[in-house]
């Protein structure tokens, strides 16, 4: 079984990948820049026993997704687990108008989601997994957000129309939209008031790890997930 994993050099994407490995998956470690992190994760995931490659694409290139996805079938020679797992994330009040801010995270998030998803849909396997990230960010409005919430709210309605389109191969396609998890996508800007603040808003009164979102992961990619399909899994301990 063979996984793509894109942005998976840090945070929640590292441990999805190396999770996916453990779960007996030959891994492609996707990354946009940072091709030592990326390498570490590939050596971790060797050392222990697994197969991965690192490969370098910026999910808003169309080309790069799509390099990215023949460098998996040349290497592998199949795919059968996709996560989209790149995205950026900055905060600026609407008013401000930045529109190169804004363009910036509609690029990263949502265009790279629709070119990942496509490439997807071309060449997963029959009976494969596509899981897109969205975020539970959605449903609080925080201040600051919009582009960001803008941005996943698209992805969860591109994993409902490829649901639907997909019928018949027994592809599942679903998002997976964590709460306040702690990565530095997350903690990057944030004060230490704010962080203890966000992390007290869920019920379980903390914040989620990357492996409570990697678990996840490994349910809806693996036998137990096949049954679950078009759906956002809101994996953020109640916080909304």
């Amino acid at each position: 079984m063979i996984a793509i994993i894109t942005g998976a050099s840090r945070g929640i994407g590292r441990e999805v990948a190396k999770r996916l490995a453990r779960d007996g998956f030959k891994v492609v470690v996707n990354y946009a820049g940072n091709a030592a992190k990326a390498q570490e994760v590939v050596d971790e995931i060797k050392s222990a026993g697994g197969e991965a490659i690192a490969v370098q694409a910026d999910v808003a290139i169309d080309a790069d997704v799509e390099r990215l996805f023949k460098r998996a079938l040349d290497t592998f020679g199949a795919i059968d687990v996709v996560v989209n797992s790149a995205g950026i994330m900055h905060m600026l009040p609407i008013v401000e108008g930045d529109v190169e801010v804004f363009d910036k995270t509609i690029a990263t998030n949502l265009r790279g989601a629709f070119l990942v998803l496509a490439q997807a849909a071309r060449h997963v396997s029959t009976g494969g997994r596509i899981i897109a990230f969205s975020s539970s960010v959605i449903a609080r409005g925080f201040p600051g957000y919009g582009a960001y919430i803008a941005s996943k709210a698209g992805v969860e309605g591109l994993v409902h129309v490829l649901a639907n389109e997909l019928r018949g191969r027994g592809i599942t396609v679903n998002a997976v939209a964590p709460g306040p998890v702690a990565t530095e996508l997350f903690l990057t800007g944030k004060t230490e008031a704010q962080i203890e603040q966000l992390s007290k808003l869920p019920p379980l009164e903390r914040l989620g790890q990357p492996e409570d979102i990697a678990n996840v992961v490994s349910f809806l990619a693996g036998p137990g997930g096949g049954w679950v399909n078009n759906q956002v899994l809101r994996a953020n301990g109640g916080f909304a």
